[in-house]
């Protein structure tokens, strides 16, 4: 049985139009919608964080790809935590705090089957976003299961003070691996190195051929790629035979026009010679290996022997800048996390 109180007025924000290159204000939209009631087997969900995260971009053109694109004119979606109003499902009781996939929006109806239910008594909410969400299982995935990453090894990390980038250093370091570590300023790198723990890391303004050659004279293992572009070159370059480079993802060209796609690594024949395995991934091919995860990491998490860095956005109206800011490579560390309410 539903009631009136179980529809609730609520914010969301709309995809108003595709961007072309860089997105603006202009591609999204603040509204206002009725959500609820829920039907058999949901629940209504008052959110209090969301995740914004590079992939997004992508979702934002009419274009196939892994995942659906966005609507226009609809909410967007993504990774969000919030708190249960009403349930009509005996498994999760209103109250409860779930982890879930429709952010961007103050209040949503959830399937009760595309929720879980987390605990935020040893660790915050926004950990289940980050560390312990999707961002640290993709580092994981990335390391130990593509890359077969081995103690002993030297592995060079892009975009190494981001999200999956700083879970990337951290877990490479910590399994014994030499790690070297890029960044988009001087201050990030120092951050990448004092607080992460690489053994080296570089602003790639100062040139990702020469730094590497500096930090890594003989030649790296692993390369693990969240930047493309200049960067992967420079890791061809720089790889030693049988090495193997992980590419996760490549925002440097996340923003690039259609009609002017950019140029795939120049020096790419030099995988023919050096017998390089360059494999991409994405995390939910893996989503078996989901409790392998957490059974490693999540103790390490709740000890504090990893760090969990998150950058806080307030309000849902700054979502869009929060997206927009992470594709320039602003001055942002960790993971973006909106504090919805």
């Amino acid at each position: 049985m539903t009631t009136q109180s179980d529809t609730v007025r609520s914010r969301e924000i709309r995809l108003a139009s595709r961007p072309s290159g860089e997105p603006t204000g202009a591609n999204f939209s603040l509204a206002s919608a009725d959500v609820g009631p829920p039907g058999d087997g949901e629940l209504l969900v008052k959110n209090t964080l969301m995740s914004v995260e590079p992939y997004m971009r992508g979702r934002m053109n009419d274009a196939k790809s892994y995942v659906p694109p966005f609507a226009l004119g609809e909410p967007l979606t993504g990774a969000a935590v919030g708190t249960v109003l009403v349930s009509h499902v005996p498994e999760i009781p209103a109250g409860a705090t779930v982890l879930h996939d429709r952010g961007w929006r103050e209040h949503a109806v959830v399937p009760a089957k595309s929720a879980r239910v987390i605990d935020t008594s040893g660790v915050p909410a926004e950990t289940y976003l980050g560390a312990l969400g999707t961002t640290g299982f993709t580092a994981w995935v990335g390391l130990r299961v593509v890359a077969d990453v081995q103690a002993g090894e030297t592995i060079f990390v892009s975009a190494a003070a981001g999200a999956v980038g700083s879970m990337a250093v951290q877990l490479a370091k910590r399994w014994g691996l030499h790690v070297v570590g890029s960044a988009s300023s001087a201050e990030k790198a120092r951050v990448v190195r004092e607080e992460f723990g690489a053994d080296a890391a570089f602003d790639y303004h100062a040139g990702a051929h020469a730094q590497l050659q500096d930090l890594a004279p003989d030649g790296i293992d692993v390369y693990f790629d969240n930047v493309g572009g200049e960067q992967l070159e420079a890791a061809i370059a720089a790889a030693r035979v049988h090495a193997r480079l992980v590419l996760c993802g490549a925002i440097s060209q996340y923003n690039a026009s259609a009609a002017e796609p950019p140029p795939g690594p120049r020096n790419l024949s030099m995988a023919i010679g050096k017998r390089l395995r360059l494999q991409g991934f994405i995390v939910t091919d893996h989503l078996a290996r989901f409790r392998d995860f957490l059974a490693e990491v999540a103790p390490l998490v709740a000890s504090g022997e990893l760090r969990t860095p998150t950058t806080f956005v307030d309000g849902l109206d700054g979502a869009p800048g929060a997206l927009m800011g992470i594709l320039r490579s602003n001055a942002t560390v960790g993971k973006v996390v909106v504090r919805i309410g």
